[in-house]
């Protein structure tokens, strides 16, 4: 019997077969699963790479990062790469491909670009945390530390998960200014307010959600800046040497949730408020209803380290749409 060709899926197929409206119960969906053990979630390697032959100096960092929900007709590998250098060359900083298998014959089912289904499975952590944690009764008022490829993901998910009344984007560098325009053009954000500002404190100030996506070792605004009742989603660190939230930021949280508890705590956000895992609640429970926000007055804050899951689940939930639609090629191995 020869085995099915591999149907290779191009950005441009990701993108026409991905919408974070019918991502986002997908992603749910995948926490839920993780926070019931239903998942195989092996631990992921990242090394340095581009290093010179001292090892020193590295020019980023590669992570394969495996996953298979219970009971899926697939499982999924990603090989991601992160180069925070790339933003001077005029490219993205997080890079990935996925390999999709079936999960009963072990055959090669499916190769993917990957950049697009991390970025878009990363945005729905902050519009489901948005979703389910902010204030309720409230438009959100969104504060955007970073002005990457992330910061446009997220806020953009936080619009179609909430009602989004205004966004304001600051990053020490000019880039705030073409992420606040490009921002205003998303057909997610039609009629709202999107502002690039001066300071991290102008776009936290009047905030009930903030959303931290940049790459920082240093905390990027000061806790003492946040309004009572503020959600913090922190998606940026994912090492111990990282950091974006300041101990303050950490002490006021009337609770901190985590996508993955265990690695979330290495990171420098948590560690650095010497918090550990078992102080961290698994973001999986919001979902469930077993914990979230129990007055308008907390400020909580939700710690993403990103988890392979979720990959999986997207990669899987692309791949139908892709099978359906006759999208990609279909290659021989």
């Amino acid at each position: 019997m020869t085995p099915s060709p591999v149907r290779v899926l191009s950005d441009d197929n990701v993108s026409q077969l991905l919408s974070l409206s019918a991502l986002l119960p997908v992603v749910e969906a995948a926490f839920v699963k993780q926070g019931r053990g239903e998942v195989e979630r092996p631990p992921r390697p990242h090394f340095p790479v581009g290093t010179g032959e001292t090892g020193e100096n590295p020019a980023g960092t590669a992570l394969t990062m495996p996953a298979y929900l219970h009971g899926s007709d697939t499982y999924a590998t990603k090989l991601a790469a992160v180069h925070g250098g790339n933003a001077e060359r005029d490219l993205p900083t997080v890079n990935a491909q996925i390999a999709l298998t079936d999960a009963e014959t072990g055959l090669p089912l499916s190769y993917m670009a990957g950049t697009r289904i991390t970025n878009a499975r990363t945005g729905c952590i902050g519009g489901l945390s948005a979703k389910y944690l902010a204030a309720d009764d409230e438009p959100i008022r969104l504060g955007v530390v970073g002005a990457g490829t992330q910061a446009r993901w997220q806020t953009r998910a936080v619009a179609v998960a909430t009602n989004l009344d205004s966004v304001r984007i600051y990053s020490p560098s000019e880039s705030r200014e073409a992420c606040a325009a490009d921002l205003r053009d998303a057909n997610e954000l039609d009629g709202v307010d999107v502002q690039a500002v001066d300071s991290p404190e102008a776009a936290v100030a009047e905030a009930n959600v903030v959303v931290t996506a940049t790459t920082s070792e240093e905390p990027v605004f000061p806790g003492s800046a946040l309004d009572s009742g503020t959600l913090v989603v922190a998606v940026g660190a994912y090492t111990a040497e990282m950091r974006e939230l300041d101990s303050e930021t950490m002490e006021r949280a009337a609770r901190v949730f985590a996508d993955v508890p265990e690695e979330a705590a290495e990171t420098g956000d948590v560690s650095g408020a010497g918090l550990s895992a078992s102080e961290l609640t698994p973001l999986s429970d919001v979902f469930e209803g077993k914990s979230g926000r129990e007055s308008d007055e907390e400020i909580l804050v939700v710690a993403s380290v990103g988890t392979a899951v979720l990959d999986a689940a997207t990669a899987a939930h692309v791949y139908e749409a892709a099978e359906e639609e006759g999208a990609g090629r279909e290659v021989g191995l």
